[in-house]
């Protein structure tokens, strides 16, 4: 995916892709009014085009991060807040979108009734727990916790199946920790210690205590919940290791599942949890279950009844009474990411809305905000970009000419998604009412569930989107050989479309969005399905010896960046998000070349077209973090911090380097012979 934090919004103002070139002032220049002139490009890029702001811009304390994603999101909560207010007072039928919106909205926003039913709206729950007597029992209530939205050490997802695309299977994964990954249990820095010694003494015991236990039940509690997930996290891979597809693919008949971890009756387990239609998982970690296994044989079951006691409490911790909501914001909100204070309850509650009813709120958005003629002209872009790509893909002088043929066939098979889906989701059976927060939150979880596990054994539905509408960000789907592009990612905040030159689309929206994540169709993961969707090695040998030796240069670049102290960015890990940076930008700045505005050269505001173009790029990651939110992210994310998703990339291209002088001496350049390029 383009951007590192999944961010709500709606299409408040947007960017055309026409070919004009208007002739703002200063002050109404996107990228000009942003800059640091006091920086030096040549030594911090990323300031130099992000500073200006950045000085005026503090990070507000509800945040952990501040930038124009956060932008979009205020404009479209406002527009959220707009939709729900008008819903409250609607007199809607019952089922009815509107209704389902004003109720839900009226639940989450009546902290007076919160506050007085306490835990009562999971009282059932906990007695299920109480009644556990062994490990049959156990899982029992594992698998009703499963369809209402607990997690626990059974992970299972629905989705196709990496070498068979025409259909979709199950699958197990790791999880069922509280820490943000395995590396927060063992890495010995001080600030992942540091963390790690609150979460085992404070946080645990603490919310144990608030869900109803003693103090001396609750610290003995929180011991064996930390020990059973410190066991878990033993046996769970590494952020970089989850990427090979390979090493993740365990496809094996129930019959092997249930020799891998014995104690589990896997068959029964299934039905309970309404999975039928099965005769085979696709297991991601084998060694994980085994762990699972071993654990439940030597655990007893007040550890276990622990465990789940705390899985509970957790998962519902932000919509149930203030002691609880502010004791899991104190440990997840400040400790893990810094932040001084939490959101507005209207903002927590949209959030959540957003999250479990994305696609109701979003059939509303389009209509208003994204007609049909924008979406057109973005899927135009989208074309542009692709072409620019088969172009490239022709000129390599590393690929042989039969892996080039299936590298065209795969990118001309990819599916552009733009705007919104042409048909949207049915939310009919879903119930939503004003008397319980988390009544609601528990329904909309089944809903999901079982709308997920109600594609097992039938035909995959290659027109589904994954992200709404109103959701700043984008995705690649190498299994449907597809990009997602939801409206809202191409927002500028406050621009009108007349306002912005094609220098600036190109970057902003041509390079970090399109060309991002057409590029994953081709990085060191989604290089490795074919057109089809497919787990499958289409290249030759020496084509990916080729590929593997710019990666290679690649994760050496990015391990050397230092970014917090003595943290390292993880190049293997953000290898595939920096492959599709450094080849958006190039697929971008190419299909620029062709526009009227590049072939003119003329200047707006004393920058030339090329230093707009990089300058709209680096207008993409605009913003800033803090420090516990930027550590949080080089152990859990995939992506590079914000400020090298600039730097990191165009230090590999001799245009940049031209465009704004940057020579040998400067932190921006590198030696030509350690510049990567790939595509």
């Amino acid at each position: 995916m383009k951007k590192y934090v999944v961010l709500v919004g709606v299409v408040a103002l947007i960017i055309s892709a026409c070919s004009q070139t208007p002739n703002p002032g200063p002050e109404q220049d996107v990228v000009y009014k942003n800059l640091d002139t006091t920086a030096n490009p040549g030594k911090d890029f990323f300031l130099y085009a992000n500073g200006g702001w950045i000085k005026n811009n503090p990070i507000p304390a509800a945040y952990s991060s501040w930038g124009i994603g956060n932008l979009v999101t205020e404009e479209i909560r406002n527009q959220l807040k707009k939709i729900n207010e008008d819903a409250l007072k609607a007199q809607a039928e019952k089922g009815s979108n509107t209704q389902k919106i004003g109720d839900f909205y009226a639940s989450g926003m009546d902290s007076a009734k919160i506050e007085k039913q306490g835990l009562a709206p999971l009282k059932a729950q906990f007695e299920q727990i109480d009644q556990i007597k062994d490990v049959a029992g156990l899982l029992n209530v594992i698998a009703a916790f499963q369809k209402m939205g607990v997690g626990s050490f059974i992970n299972t997802g629905v989705y196709q199946d990496a070498k068979n695309s025409e259909k979709i299977a199950l699958h197990l994964w790791q999880g069922g920790i509280g820490l943000p990954n395995r590396d927060y249990y063992f890495n010995t820095d001080k600030k992942t210690s540091d963390i790690r010694k609150d979460y085992a003494e404070v946080h645990l015991p603490t919310m144990l205590k608030l869900s109803g236990l003693t103090e001396n039940d609750a610290k003995t509690a929180a011991k064996a919940v930390y020990e059973i997930e410190k066991s878990l996290a033993s046996q769970s891979r590494k952020l970089e290791d989850l990427r090979d597809p390979y090493a993740n693919y365990n496809k094996m008949a129930i019959s092997q599942l249930d020799a891998l971890s014995p104690t589990i009756k896997w068959s029964p387990l299934f039905t309970k949890m309404n999975i039928k239609k099965v005769d085979s998982v696709i297991v991601g970690q084998p060694e994980f279950y085994k762990e699972v296994d071993r654990l439940l044989k030597n655990r007893p079951i007040a550890d276990w009844k622990a465990y789940l006691r705390w899985n509970l409490i957790s998962s519902f911790a932000s919509y149930l009474n203030k002691d609880i909501d502010n004791e899991n914001f104190r440990f997840y909100g400040k400790v893990i990411s810094g932040k001084k204070e939490q959101l507005p309850r209207w903002k927590r509650v949209l959030d959540t809305e957003n999250g479990l009813m994305g696609e109701v709120l979003g059939q509303l958005f389009v209509k208003e905000y994204f007609p049909a003629k924008t979406k057109k002209r973005y899927e135009k872009l989208v074309e542009a970009i692709r072409e620019t790509y088969a172009e490239r893909i022709q000129k390599l002088d590393w690929m042989s000419a039969a892996t080039k043929q299936k590298a065209l066939d795969k990118l001309k098979k990819i599916t552009p998604k733009v705007g919104y889906p042409d048909k949207w989701k049915d939310f009919s059976s879903l119930e939503i009412n004003r008397d319980s927060y988390v009544g609601n939150i528990i329904r909309a979880n089944q809903f999901w569930y079982q709308y997920q596990i109600n594609k097992l054994g039938k035909p995959v539905d290659r027109t589904e989107w994954d992200m709404t509408p109103q959701t700043y960000n984008a995705y690649y789907n190498p299994s449907n050989n597809e990009i997602v592009l939801p409206a809202a990612i191409f927002t500028i905040p406050g621009m009108r479309d007349e306002e912005v030159d094609d220098a600036v689309v190109y970057g902003y929206a041509g390079a970090s969005t399109i060309g991002h994540e057409i590029t994953h169709g081709f990085d060191d993961q989604g290089r490795q399905y074919d057109a089809e969707g497919n787990l499958k090695n289409w290249w030759t040998k020496a084509d990916e010896q080729k590929f593997n030796q710019g990666a290679e240069m690649m994760v050496k670049q990015f391990n050397d960046y230092v970014v917090l102290d003595s943290m390292h960015v993880n190049g293997k890990a953000t290898l595939g998000e920096n492959i599709a940076d450094l080849g958006g930008i190039v697929l971008g700045y190419e299909a620029f070349k062709k526009t009227e505005q590049y072939k003119s050269g003329k200047k707006i505001n004393g920058l030339t077209p090329q230093q707009r173009y990089f300058l709209g790029y680096a207008l993409g990651w605009l913003g800033s973090q803090r420090d516990e939110r930027l550590a949080n992210q080089i152990l859990t994310d995939v992506h590079s911090p914000a400020d090298l998703r600039v730097n990191g990339p165009f230090a590999n291209l001799p245009e940049f380097y031209e465009a704004f002088g940057i020579k040998q001496g400067d932190a921006m350049w590198r030696p030509e012979q350690l510049r990567v390029k790939i595509w």
